[in-house]
């Protein structure tokens, strides 16, 4: 039994000022006794959001204003920081800008801590579905087949992407079920789980920090679990048709961030993998317009040679120049996020 469970959620937002304003709206809606704070981290948005939340009387909601855009990385590197120095809470809960609790899910949380259903677990992922109903492809939990061999078996043999994410069934479960990684959507944090996992590496930018953070907390031997009851929405679709990923700068972070992930989740199995992934990134090609082919072939191979040494010292603006046609730059070695 947990009684007295002191919640503060965390959202990260950039230039989606009317989404925020959703979701904002949906935490405050929940009882002071059940969410004690809500922390906004503000990646030096320009579209009003930073007058809008200025204005915002209710004495929960608090704003951590960045002097830059440092990702969805940095901005959640940023907020657990404060959150765990200012706050100390029993549990956090993540979430996009774009995404919000539906009506009764934080409350039923907190009422299955104080049931004690959640004793010895340091994560729970809630689930995540878009706003007409489906589950959204993006927060689907996974489970790592380098670790459980029967879903080691089902990759290897054809079962895809769907091999290692939790199914449909899962979602329409009544109960609770172990996984391995989960994204930063309805991610609910214990005060444990964060003491073991520590803060998001804010060197990633975006894309995939929520999957090699939650991987790390399940390898260092916390406890994460899928809790289909507790619901969340998602209004977004961040990848294109066909496997795009736009604009084109993102290609880089979309795929270092994969080999970083990849390498965490395979061990030494990776270099063995490796050439297969190789083999295929720059096959995508295929799904771009001519025009930027040249960019992503750059981004990708830029990506690839980073991954493989470990390297995150690229800023974001390199990155940009880089997708811009400009001469690669070298990296510097200043740490922006």
């Amino acid at each position: 039994m947990q009684a007295n469970v002191n919640i503060v959620a965390l959202v990260v937002t950039y230039n989606r000022l009317a989404q925020l304003q959703r979701t904002v709206a949906a935490l405050l809606a929940c009882p002071q006794d059940v969410l004690g704070a809500v922390v906004v981290v503000d990646n030096c948005s320009t579209d009003g959001t930073s007058a809008w939340l200025a204005a915002q009387t209710d004495c929960r909601l608090r704003v951590e204003r960045l002097a830059q855009n440092r990702g969805g990385a940095g901005g959640f590197a940023h907020g657990i920081d404060i959150v765990r120095a200012q706050d100390d809470p029993d549990w956090v809960v993540v979430m996009d800008d774009d995404a919000r609790p539906l009506p009764g899910a934080l409350q039923l949380f907190h009422g299955l801590l104080q049931q004690g259903t959640f004793a010895g677990v340091e994560g729970v992922a809630a689930a995540v579905r878009h706003p007409d109903g489906q589950i959204c492809r993006m927060n689907r939990p996974t489970v790592n087949p380098f670790w459980h061999l029967p879903v080691f078996l089902r990759t290897l043999l054809g079962g895809g992407r769907a091999a290692f994410h939790l199914n449909d069934a899962a979602f329409d479960s009544a109960q609770a079920l172990p996984i391995d990684g989960a994204s930063f959507v309805g991610l609910f944090l214990s005060r444990e789980g964060l003491a073991r996992a520590g803060v998001p590496d804010a060197r990633l930018f975006l894309y995939a920090e929520d999957a090699i953070y939650t991987m790390t907390l399940t390898r260092r031997g916390g406890r994460l679990v899928f809790a289909p009851q507790i619901r969340f929405e998602h209004d977004t679709a961040s990848l294109s048709p066909g496997g795009m990923v736009m604009p084109v700068w993102k290609v880089y972070y979309y795929h270092r961030n994969r080999l970083f992930l990849y390498r965490l989740a395979a061990g030494p199995a990776f270099w063995l993998l490796l050439p297969l992934w190789l083999y295929s990134w720059p096959r995508l090609a295929r799904h771009y317009a001519p025009t930027d082919r040249p960019a992503l072939r750059r981004l990708i191979w830029r990506a690839f040679r980073d991954a493989i040494r470990g390297d995150t010292s690229l800023e974001h603006a390199a990155v940009l120049r880089l997708a811009s046609g400009e001469d690669d730059p070298r990296p510097s070695t200043r740490d922006n996020g």
